[in-house]
């Protein structure tokens, strides 16, 4: 039988102790959640949907021991930062992440990505290249290549895309969060790789992250990115996007994507590095789903700290 809660889910299920101190910033007009840990020049790791900064726990504290100050955020809407009702346009969410570096006091920082993290990180490499040193993107095509595929490629990245596609539909969000956020772990479990699934970590997990879902407002904010992603398509904030984005890439791209990644597809990946003229590197993991971090978290790790020390 499934659980039921009782009532709404508590912001301090996101702050849980360990090797690292919790903080709360203000940047961009927004008051923004972030774990860090260590000292020396900054990565600041950027969480995926149906996550948070959760998804991170493991590096945080390698990261550190490795020489760096390892910082991990709760993107807008999600665990324990702000859930305004606008700004989930690629333009703000970009700003978010320009922001957290000079909040934070830092002059540039080396950003990692996955996910919906990873097209924010390619959009802030982009709108603010002064800010990010250097790139490292999981599971996430660079944004033009996303949008081209949907429409040129019906039976591969837009089949993909159809459940984020049923994100349009008003209140979804109810859908997302109803019956203790069942859905979450069934996104998880559709897209992550099937030996992750399968294997220990996973029930916790997921656990975790259907409770941060049911934060009240946070299943709204989450979904809001998805639903200016398709609806600027047709609106001139989204083609001056587009116009923007099509400049090259100056901040040195590692990117690493699942080979069994079924929401955003290899062949759809491939090719991103059109978009950069800075040195661009492409690995592909073999027996990974959409969640590198957790799924190869050793490999994805060692690739980190390469690019960064490089």
């Amino acid at each position: 039988m499934t659980e039921q809660r009782g009532g709404p889910v508590d912001e301090s299920c996101v702050l849980p102790e360990g090797p690292w101190t919790h903080r709360f910033v203000g940047a961009n007009g927004s008051r923004f959640h972030v774990v860090e840990a260590g000292t020396g020049p900054m990565v600041l790791f950027l969480h995926g949907f149906p996550e948070y900064w959760l998804a991170w726990k493991e590096m945080l504290p390698a990261v550190a021991d490795a020489g760096f100050r390892a910082v991990a955020v709760d993107l807008r809407g999600y665990g324990a930062s702000d859930k305004p009702p606008r700004g989930y346009d690629g333009y703000t969410l970009a700003a978010d992440v320009a922001g957290l570096i000079r909040a934070l006091g830092e002059r540039s920082a080396t950003v990692v990505g996955t996910g919906a993290g990873g097209l924010i990180g390619w959009t802030a490499a982009s709108f603010h290249p002064t800010l990010v040193r250097r790139l490292v993107v999981l599971a996430a095509p660079h944004p033009l290549r996303l949008r081209a595929a949907i429409f040129a490629d019906p039976r591969g990245q837009f089949a993909a895309s159809t459940p984020t596609l049923k994100f349009q539909r008003p209140r979804y969000e109810h859908v997302l969060t109803r019956d203790d956020a069942a859905e979450v772990e069934t996104m998880l479990r559709r897209w992550g790789g099937p030996a992750w699934v399968a294997g220990p970590d996973f029930a916790a997990y997921a656990r975790c992250c259907r409770e941060a879902m049911q934060i009240p407002q946070a299943a709204f904010c989450a979904l809001e990115g998805y639903r200016w992603a398709f609806r600027s398509v047709l609106r001139l904030h989204g083609y001056r996007f587009v116009r923007l984005m099509q400049r090259p890439l100056v901040t040195p791209t590692l990117q690493l994507h699942g080979a069994l990644d079924t929401a955003s597809l290899p062949r759809t990946a491939q090719g991103s590095g059109r978009y950069v003229t800075a040195p661009y590197e492409w690995r592909l993991l073999d027996g990974v789903g959409h969640f590198p971090h957790v799924e190869a978290r050793d490999v994805v790790l060692g690739e980190i700290l390469r690019w960064t020390k490089s």
